[in-house]
């Protein structure tokens, strides 16, 4: 690198750093950020007022004097500028338009289409970015980046759905098919690491250095954040648990492989563990439910007999915690996190799935340590992929990485 782009870098590095103390600590005086960053109060000055210009940061009121001059204090002008961003999941896709601090403007959903091509998904994702632009009225220089959680194995530099298991997709060019649309800086990521990442910065991870957060859904994955940043592997399928093997002899799974944890434990298998003890003469109200609305089995429809006092609905849902929890016992073995965070659609359940999953815990991890492991739900719920997507983009602002 020539001496002029170290000097851009780091000149780029220390912008974001200012804009991160600011974000953290603001209202917050020019002195200060020079005191906590350890940068010269004249650097501080320069890239300040680059930050006030590009309207970034603005002042807000006036500080108090310890002698001199009172001070001007600085925050993040929230409302400047804005965020994309979208949840790609196996059955239809959310997106939202934020402002800095990741609070939704407007967010839109819509159902994917059956059968679809690697063009199809593209021109899919475009159409949706396109509308909430349209639709929000936002001027498109306002927008500082688009990012995507999407399910299956992403490579995240080269911003690619490597694997779609859902659409049977491989190799999708996300990252450059929206740069080329819309010429704005586009971020993709693995789902269950971008739910990840929203829990770091704004759910139940915030104060933590080392979590895991699962993504229960029609599949599961987790992701995995050491010393505050998310751990991806040589090649990008760490916190791939739903794929960890809990049956030699099992199912055969969408990854091509069998006894998958998914497949005992994923949100399709709990309907059709329903299904097969409904056919074998088992009394439940969720038959007389689906014959009254003549609607399917969902999760929902499962879980809200559950509550309702049902005997076949809990005791599905319970197997699914149980075998949820020798798949989060093995990673606490493993790992040794700080904290697991669940979420995800299966998550709803609540009760009904994380008491038998901290039970077996309990019983089976480690160390009287280890069994204590803190699991907790997911703060974001149904938005933690969504605003974990945002948070791509945010993570790229406020500390120059991603």
């Amino acid at each position: 690198m020539s001496v002029t782009g170290s000097f851009q870098l780091m000149k780029s590095l220390n912008r974001s750093l200012i804009l991160n103390i600011i974000r953290l600590n603001g209202p917050i005086s020019r002195a200060e950020i020079a005191k906590r960053t350890k940068l010269t109060p004249p650097t501080v000055t320069n890239l300040v007022t680059e930050l006030l210009d590009s309207k970034l940061v603005r002042e807000s009121e006036i500080g108090i004097s310890k002698g001199g001059r009172k001070p001007i204090l600085l925050t993040i002008d929230w409302k400047s500028s804005y965020v994309i961003g979208l949840d790609v999941g196996g059955h239809r896709a959310t997106a939202v338009l934020t402002d800095l601090n990741a609070e939704i403007e407007l967010q839109q959903m819509q159902s994917l289409p059956e059968q679809l091509t690697v063009e199809s998904l593209l021109q899919f994702l475009i159409t949706m970015i396109d509308n909430l632009i349209k639709d929000s009225g936002i001027p498109k220089k306002k927008i500082l980046g688009i990012g995507i959680g999407m399910h299956g194995i992403v490579n995240h530099s080269k911003g690619m759905g490597v694997f779609a298991p859902n659409f049977k997709l491989r190799n999708i060019p996300i990252k450059d098919a929206m740069q080329t649309q819309f010429s704005i800086p586009t971020f993709v990521e693995n789902d269950a690491r971008a739910l990840t990442l929203g829990e770091s910065w704004f759910g139940n991870g915030i104060g933590f250095e080392n979590i895991i957060c699962v993504n229960l859904g029609v599949g599961i994955g987790a992701g995995i954040i050491l010393q505050n940043e998310l751990f991806h592997g040589r090649d990008g399928i760490a916190g791939e648990i739903g794929h960890t093997i809990v049956d030699l002899n099992g199912s055969k799974c969408s990854c091509g492989s069998y006894g998958c944890l998914q497949t005992v434990a994923g949100g399709g298998i709990l309907k059709q563990r329903v299904i097969k003890e409904l056919s074998l003469g088992r009394q439940s109200i969720i038959q007389d439910k689906v014959n009254v609305s003549g609607g399917k089995i969902t999760g929902e429809l499962i879980h809200q007999c559950a509550i309702e006092g049902d005997p076949l609905a809990i005791e599905m849902l319970a197997e699914t915690g149980r075998l949820l929890g020798i798949g989060l016992t093995n990673m606490i073995n493993f790992m040794n996190p700080d904290r697991i965070i669940v979420g995800g659609g299966v998550a709803k359940a609540k009760e009904f799935i994380l008491n038998p999953l901290k039970d077996v815990v309990r019983s089976r991890a480690l160390t009287p340590e280890a069994r204590e492991t803190e699991i907790v739900l997911s703060k974001l719920g149904d938005q933690g992929t969504v605003i974990g997507a945002v948070t791509l983009v945010l993570k790229n602002l406020y500390t120059h990485s991603y």
